[in-house]
C-alpha cells in the first residue's frame, strides 16, 4: 500500500512543490496544507489540497491531518514546522486528537523532547560543540552591556541572528558597538505591522503576521563571524540515523543573505559526521538540512544553523546514498527502493524557478543543469506568470518558447 505523506507549507515558495513531485515519482501519494494560489495547487502530484488558515493554523492542520490520514507529514517552511511543534505541544496538553497526532508527528520530526533546542542557535549549537562540531562562537545577547562583553570575547566584526527567523531577514553583520546595539534593538522588535501585511496579503507569506501582531520580541545571539563560502546539506533520517544526503556549496542566491539558486554539488566527509551526530543526538526523523561556512583559507566547514524542515534541494535524487525522497519512502513501507537515475552528471544545479526568476538570462543556468519539471506543465507556467507579473513587458508565451528552446538544446 502507498504511504501517504501530507506537505505544509504556509509561504509561496517554490520548494515545496518540487518536493511533492519527487515523493510522488517514489511511489507516495502527496496531500498538500497550504495557501490560496500556491504552486502545489498547480502540479499533478498532488493528490488533493487542504487549505491553510493563517488565522486559525492548527484548526487547518487538524482538519487536513483527520481527513488525509497521513503516514508522514512534511514541513515546507519554518513556520510550517513551528506548527507541528506547536500541534504537538497541544496535543499533549490538551489531549486532543488523540494520541495518534503526536505519534505521528514524532515519527515524522523525531524527538519532541528536542523540538525547541532547533530554534535556539545558542543552545543548538552549543550542542554541536559537544559533539566534537566545528562550530562559531555563538552567546545570547540582550543588552548593549552584554554586546560589550561579548564583543570582547568574539571581537568584531560579528553576526547578530535573531532566532525563528530565515531567509536574511533576522541577520545583521556589524563592526563596531554602536552598529550593533542599533542592530540587536531593530533585531528584537516585532515585525513591523505594515511589513508584515505587505508580505500576508501580496506575497502570500504569513511568517511574519502573528509575531507583528502579538508583539513578539526575539532572541538574538551574538555569533563569531567566519569568512569563507557558504555551504548546505540536506538529509533524509530516520530514528536518528542518516538514510541520505545531499552537499552543496552556494554560487549564487536571490539576495544577499536569501535562499540559494545555482548549487554545486560537493563531498564533504567533515559534514557527513556532522550531520550523522546531530541526527544521532537530536534523534531526528524526516528531512533537515544543515547550514555551513567553508573557511576561507582552510575549507574545513563550521556549522552555523540547522532548517527543522525540508529545504529546497531536498528533490533532487543524485544518486545511491543521494536521493532523499526513495530513503524516506523505504523507511515508510520497509521495501527496498531503487534509487532513481542521477538526475545529471553536471556538478552545477540551477534551481528552477529559483535562478530563472532571479535573472532569465543567467550563464549558469547554461553551463550548468537547469533543474526545470518539464512534465509539470502547469506548474512551469506559473513560475512564468509569477514572473510576468514582475516584468510585465514580458510575456509567458515568450518565456516559454524560450524554456522549451533552451530544453530541447540539452536533450
Amino acid at each position: 500500500m502507498k504511504p501517504t505523506v501530507l506537505i505544509l507549507t504556509t509561504s509561496p515558495t517554490f520548494s515545496p512543490a518540487r518536493l511533492a513531485m519527487a515523493l510522488a515519482k517514489v511511489g507516495c501519494i502527496i496531500e498538500a496544507v497550504c495557501p490560496p494560489g500556491h504552486p502545489l495547487r498547480k502540479t499533478r502530484s498532488v493528490r488533493r489540497t487542504h487549505n491553510y488558515n493563517c488565522l486559525s493554523p492548527m484548526s487547518s492542520l487538524l482538519n487536513a491531518i483527520t481527513s488525509a490520514k497521513p503516514d508522514l507529514v512534511v514541513p515546507g517552511d519554518d513556520l510550517a514546522a513551528q506548527h507541528f511543534h506547536d500541534l504537538h505541544q497541544r496535543v499533549q496538553r490538551n489531549g486532543e486528537a488523540a494520541p495518534l497526532t503526536s505519534t505521528l508527528i514524532e515519527r515524522s520530526l523525531g524527538a519532541s523532547k528536542n523540538f525547541q533546542i532547533v530554534y535556539a542557535r545558542s543552545a543548538f549549537l552549543g550542542i554541536a560543540r559537544e559533539e566534537g562540531i566545528r562550530a562559531p562562537k555563538t552567546e545570547i545577547v540582550t543588552n548593549k552591556d552584554g554586546l560589550e562583553r561579548c564583543a570582547a570575547r568574539i571581537g568584531f566584526p560579528m553576526v547578530l541572528k535573531a532566532d525563528c527567523t530565515s531567509g536574511g531577514d533576522g541577520v545583521k553583520i556589524v563592526d563596531t558597538l554602536e552598529d550593533a546595539d542599533g542592530a540587536l534593538r531593530s533585531l528584537q522588535a516585532p515585525p513591523q505591522l505594515a511589513k508584515a501585511c505587505k508580505r500576508a496579503l501580496l506575497d502570500q507569506d504569513m511568517a511574519l503576521l502573528w509575531p507583528s501582531l502579538l508583539r513578539k520580541r526575539y532572541v538574538v545571539n551574538a555569533q563569531e563571524l567566519v569568512a569563507g563560502r557558504e555551504a548546505t546539506s540536506a538529509v533524509a533520517c530516520w530514528k536518528g540515523k542518516v538514510l541520505a544526503s545531499l552537499q552543496f556549496e552556494v554560487l549564487d542566491r536571490q539576495h544577499a543573505g536569501g535562499p540559494s539558486t545555482v548549487l554545486r554539488l560537493i563531498e564533504s566527509e567533515e559534514i557527513s559526521t556532522t550531520a550523522e551526530k546531530l541526527a544521532r543526538r537530536l534523534e531526528l526523523s524526516g528531512l533537515h538540512g544543515f547550514d555551513f561556512i567553508l573557511e576561507a583559507k582552510t575549507g574545513a566547514p563550521y556549522l552555523i544553523e540547522m532548517n527543522p524542515r525540508a529545504t529546497q534541494v531536498s528533490h533532487l535524487a543524485l544518486g545511491a546514498g543521494h536521493d532523499l525522497p526513495a530513503a524516506l519512502y523505504a523507511a515508510l513501507t520497509g521495501q527496498s527502493v531503487q534509487p532513481a537515475p542521477k538526475l545529471t552528471e553536471n556538478n552545477t544545479i540551477a534551481l528552477f524557478p529559483q535562478e530563472w526568476l532571479r535573472n532569465p538570462a543567467s550563464t549558469l543556468i547554461r553551463s550548468g543543469y537547469h533543474d526545470v519539471p518539464w512534465e509539470e506543465p502547469e506548474f512551469i507556467l506559473s513560475c512564468v506568470q509569477r514572473w510576468h507579473k514582475q516584468r510585465a513587458w514580458y510575456s509567458p508565451q515568450k518565456w516559454l518558447q524560450v524554456l522549451s528552446k533552451a530544453h530541447h538544446r540539452k536533450s
